[in-house]
């Protein structure tokens, strides 16, 4: 069994290589709501400081990506699908490198089974 907490969709990875292009290395970051709302951020990962309290969630196309620890406990029992819309209203309204290409990245989610749940658990206190 392979399951992982994090995934993407293809557009999304799309994206992400054309941001890792133009922009270098990258890191996500979902923090915890308030101020920074609750979507995946995407920085150039030299701008950008992960917070202490984040936990990282996992890697996507060769990014690190990190949660707020309260989030992650929300999540817990989930798996974390990154994905992006056309958001043409949102130009220049997030630090998002993604904003300035039209998009937004988005977090879908899906509850995983009793079965793939067990095999996260023993994964996260076995890990290699």
């Amino acid at each position: 069994m392979n399951i992982e907490r994090l995934s993407l969709t293809p557009k999304a990875a799309e994206v992400i290589e054309i941001l890792k292009k133009q922009n270098g290395e990258l890191v996500f970051n979902q923090s915890g709501g308030c101020c920074d709302g609750t979507a995946p951020m995407c920085y150039e990962k030299s701008d950008f400081y992960v917070p202490s309290r984040n936990v990282k969630l996992g890697e996507i196309c060769g990014c690190e990506f990190f949660i707020d620890k309260d989030q992650f406990e929300y999540f817990r029992h989930s798996q974390i699908i990154i994905d992006v819309k056309e958001e043409k209203s949102a130009f220049g309204n997030s630090f998002s490198l993604e904003i300035d290409l039209g998009y937004q990245f988005i977090t879908r989610s899906r509850i995983f089974t009793d079965e793939e749940y067990a095999y996260i658990k023993e994964q996260d206190s076995n890990p290699s």
